[in-house]
């Protein structure tokens, strides 16, 4: 009996992506009968592939839980996007303490015929990147496997943790989300021992403990929101408020949200933020195109100044003209 290789092969990628499909699905994505996909069934089983299915009228067809296929089976583009996804996310820092990211890379060109492993080697070696490296302490991967797990079930877990000043507590927290930003994992969750939000560095994290525990995240909570607007608290040595005459959405996107918190308000947007250097913040106003007023700190409007001074003198200059 003849059956169509394409087809059969056709059957054998759809059980490893959609598996529990009916005969029925499967005849209608493969584009023929019932009686059809049970035979290409049959024959991946003489293949000796563990194809499964259920009884009954909607029985559906699985491989084995736990098989797992000898080598990929990968086309060009499926091919680059995931040797670009590791390029980046090594670029990133999102690489864990385990140097999985390269290992992976090896496997992958191993496996992959010479046509097509050449023009990846190629992309690896000249591909280039306008922005450096992020170099950053990297979590343990189970740690954050542990923790991305429990945000998804739904399940408190227990956690080692040690603070910048290198104490470590156990806490209880139920996991609301895990957030990668500027080269540093984090949890957001609510920590039982603050009883409170709080956010941790996952580097920080010696051990993480799934809890038998289930827990429900606040509705509309949103994991990034909260990350961005803890950090721009950060203490810092001035308190700097601003109000900005200009819509809302304009200014939240030429503003980042990880150093200033935005209000509005009748009169534009109030900025807060807590800087480390005011000159950093002159610059940053100077580069809006809308009207504000400084409310605080006094000192604001003497780094504005000579912001502007700077700026006069430099349009001023002409060619050939002494710099000071």
């Amino acid at each position: 009996m003849s059956y169509p290789l394409t087809r059969v092969l056709a059957l054998l990628e759809l059980l490893q992506t959609q598996p529990g499909l009916t005969g029925a699905q499967l005849a209608d994505r493969l584009g023929t009968d019932v009686r059809t996909v049970r035979r290409y069934a049959a024959r991946l089983r003489e293949l000796g592939l563990p194809v499964e299915s259920g009884r009954g009228r909607f029985g559906g067809y699985r491989l084995a839980r736990g098989y797992r296929m000898p080598p990929l089976m990968l086309t060009n583009e499926e091919a680059l996007v995931i040797v670009l996804g590791l390029l980046a996310g090594d670029r990133l820092g999102m690489s864990t303490t385990a140097p999985a990211g390269a290992g992976a890379l090896a496997k992958i060109e191993r496996v992959l015929p010479d046509p097509l492993r050449a023009p990846l080697a190629a992309m690896r070696d000249t591909l280039s990147f306008t922005t450096d490296t992020v170099l950053a302490q990297a979590p343990e991967t189970g740690v954050l496997l542990t923790l991305a797990q429990a945000c998804h079930s739904g399940h408190t877990v227990g956690l080692r943790y040690r603070d910048w000043h290198r104490e470590h507590t156990e806490r209880e927290v139920d996991p609301y989300g895990v957030v990668f930003h500027s080269g540093c994992w984090y949890l957001v969750g609510h920590d039982h021992l603050r009883d409170g939000l709080r956010t941790f560095r996952i580097d920080r994290i010696a051990s993480a403990t799934p809890g038998a525990a289930t827990f429900t995240a606040p509705d509309g909570f949103d994991p990034v929101t909260h990350l961005t607007a803890s950090l721009a608290r950060t203490p810092a040595p001035w308190r700097v408020e601003v109000l900005i005459e200009g819509p809302f959405e304009d200014v939240a996107r030429r503003l980042p949200r990880t150093l200033v918190t935005l209000t509005a308000t009748p009169s534009g947007v109030l900025m807060r933020a807590q800087a480390a250097r005011l000159d950093s913040v002159a610059r940053l106003l100077a580069s809006l195109e809308w009207p504000f007023t400084v409310h605080s700190p006094d000192q604001l409007r003497d780094a504005l100044g000579d912001l502007a001074g700077r700026l006069t003198a430099a349009a001023e200059r002409r060619p050939g003209d002494p710099t000071t």
